[in-house]
């Protein structure tokens, strides 16, 4: 009488379980609160409009805002891309629950939510709403969560700037087209304000909205001072670790929109404040200047050893060269920014408000740290204290200001005179740049720089509405084709007296769960049966020894089963139930611990190893390692079987979570 194993599958076999996956994707179901009072029903028919995707804490998180045309409870409703199936999302789908309130811009209501535990480099679908009233689907994607990445930062699309809303929606669509045609792989669309002409002109806001690419990478938003005069901004963009407070509002909390707020993504942490409150210039009564420093102060105070660089982004351009560089409130904001920003070791400022493109010397405390630093230099070296302060132009085209002379009052703090190096600069820019044609600014974060660069997404050809109505164009498209690169800097950190040593640690290795047949995997052969007291035959021996091998970092649980089927020879059979085993680890490793015996049936009426047994498991946090598992076989048939050579395979089941 014989015994032959099978594996069903290769004499080693290491699988990666969808389970562990799936298990994995279920995790992210922490869900708000809703904290609605539903009027209708979900069911009742909604329309969703306004979906933008918002930056979220972290690398990990995402905030989606909406306008919704019922006060229903709603939802985002998100899972893998891989697992949306001719468009319907899977039971599986994690769903996290929706807050919000009435419009006062317009009717209807505004919603959002937060999706958290996102995992890295994975395709996601999201939509928003309720059971039969979803808006479409759309689609993101997160990359590693650690090490290099790019952004992208748009001056003033302000739509409607020109008169013609349309031509400055194609503009600024055309913007972001090119944008991330060219960068796909960019991971934040950062915002430098002045979304639109008129706070509450929801067309405008439509407009704004309108891409596909604010609904596909994450967007942080910076509030300007053509946004601030009405709640739609906030109903449109629901911002992470944010500070509404009386003090960083210009004017009425209620009727306007502001606040300052905060987020970590991979290296960098963002601080974005609402410089439209400030300190009254005609009498210097409190407001939103000292603020805002005591915020940016408390969040680098608490955050800044979180991340290698600090980036803040504000609105009011204070290192500009246009027509709002000689704007009393913005020298007000020199004085009372520049010092506290070298102090808390700020090393980029993005600005928008001037609709020109500049790039500031190293500014630290309000002049120019180096005085021997060239205009337009490729390489920057701040030392402590040293700021790059950045003016992006016009995203969309709808507006451009020329760029004003130095006068004579000097390069102190407030002066706007020349440069030494370069006269018809202001003294604290190192590149001015103004064409009349479209601009994005490109930072590269890098472990050991950003890299700076204004790259023109536009020529004089439409779509530019402020040269379609008039304005001149100096920019030539052959010599300078959309693309084409207007600035480029590389700004290298300060180092110290010593010399920095970096290394770069990449993920662990997921590891394998594995198992095979120790050696050569040989027919198992229980001789023949002896007959026992008349009444029954009894045949033993041993399977060949599994070999396991556990070099998972999880530390889950797995298990090594088996079961026989029936004895066969020719057409003749008996139950594979008569089979029982006694399982015991051979050599001691990854946490095994030895299965149960199971009887033959003869001895209990029990299904024996007809029916799948367990030769070994380990539990959840197991060391991780290798070990030999073995078993000793006992058949026990009764008399009554006709002689013959009998077959059975053991089949044997890995399971691992």
């Amino acid at each position: 009488m014989t015994l032959s194993t099978s594996t069903r599958a290769s004499a080693l076999v290491r699988r990666r379980l969808v389970a562990g996956v799936a298990a994995g994707f279920l995790g992210l179901g922490a869900a708000l609160g809703s904290g609605l009072t539903a009027t209708a029903s979900a069911a009742e028919s909604t329309t969703i409009t306004g979906v933008v995707l918002g930056v979220g804490a972290n690398e990990t998180q995402r905030i989606v805002s909406w306008y919704s045309s019922a006060d229903t409870a709603q939802k985002i409703q998100l899972a893998p891309t891989a697992e949306i199936v001719n468009g319907e999302f899977p039971a599986g789908a994690v769903s996290f629950d929706a807050v919000g309130a009435a419009n006062t811009s317009t009717t209807g209501f505004n919603r959002h939510a937060t999706i958290s535990n996102l995992r890295e480099n994975t395709a996601y679908s999201y939509r928003v709403g309720a059971e039969g009233s979803w808006s479409p689907a759309y689609a993101f994607k997160t990359q590693d969560f650690e090490g290099d990445y790019d952004f992208l930062f748009f001056g003033d699309p302000q739509i409607g700037a020109s008169g013609d809303v349309a031509k400055d929606q194609a503009g600024w669509a055309e913007t972001l087209k090119v944008a991330t045609a060219a960068n796909p792989n960019a991971e934040l669309l950062v915002s430098g304000g002045d979304h639109v002409e008129s706070a509450n002109n929801e067309a405008q806001w439509d407009a704004y909205l309108s891409p596909e690419q604010l609904r596909q990478y994450p967007t942080a938003a910076t509030i300007g001072n053509h946004d601030v005069g009405g709640k739609s901004w906030e109903q449109h963009h629901f911002t992470p670790n944010t500070d509404r407070s009386a003090q960083y509002y210009n004017g009425d909390q209620s009727t306007r929109s502001g606040g300052d707020y905060w987020y970590i993504y991979k290296d960098v942490l963002f601080i974005d404040i609402n410089s439209n409150s400030y300190v009254n210039p005609a009498d210097g009564s409190p407001g939103g200047d000292a603020a805002h420093v005591s915020y940016v102060t408390d969040v680098v105070n608490k955050h800044g050893s979180e991340a290698k660089w600090k980036v803040l982004v504000y609105h009011h351009a204070i290192y500009s060269a246009a027509s709002h560089s000689t704007d009393a409130d913005n020298k007000n904001r020199r004085k009372d920014f520049t010092t506290a920003f070298s102090d808390l070791g700020i090393d980029m400022v993005l600005q928008g408000h001037d609709h020109v493109y500049t790039r500031s010397y190293s500014i630290k405390n309000g002049q120019k740290e180096n005085p021997a630093e060239k205009p337009g230099a490729a390489d920057v070296f701040p030392g402590p204290g040293g700021v790059i302060y950045v003016t992006a132009n016009s995203a969309s085209g709808s507006k451009y200001y020329d760029i004003k002379k130095p006068d004579n009052s000097g390069t102190g703090v407030e002066g706007l005179g020349p440069d030494p190096l370069n006269p018809s600069n202001y003294w604290f820019n190192s590149a001015q740049n103004q064409e009349h044609v479209r601009s994005y600014v490109k930072v590269q974060v890098k472990a050991d720089k950003l890299v700076l660069q204004n790259i023109r997404s536009g020529t004089c050809a439409a779509p530019n509405a402020a040269v379609e109505k008039g304005v001149s164009c100096v920019n030539t498209p052959d010599g300078q084709p959309v693309g084409s690169i207007v600035d480029n800097t590389t700004i290298h950190p300060y180092s110290g007296d010593g010399q920095a040593i970096q290394v770069n640690v990449p993920n662990p290795a997921p590891g394998e769960f594995g198992w095979t047949i120790d050696g050569y995997n040989g027919l198992v052969d229980l001789g023949s049966a002896q007959e026992r007291n008349g009444t029954y035959f009894q045949a033993n021996g041993k399977i060949n020894p599994i070999l396991v091998s556990d070099s998972r970092r999880s530390l889950a649980p797995w298990s090594i089963s088996a079961n026989v089927g029936d004895f066969q020879d020719a057409d003749k059979k008996f139950s594979g139930s008569y089979l029982g085993w006694n399982p015991y680890v051979l050599d001691a490793g990854a946490g095994a611990e030895a299965g149960a015996p199971v009887l033959s049936s003869l001895d209990d009426q029990g299904k024996g190893l007809s029916v799948s047994s367990a030769l070994a498991a380990a539990a959840q946090g197991h060391p991780r390692g290798g070990a030999k598992l073995g078993a000793d076989l006992d058949l026990k048939i009764p008399d009554s079987i006709a002689k013959g050579s009998y077959r059975t395979t053991l089949t044997i089941t890995a399971l691992s979570s």
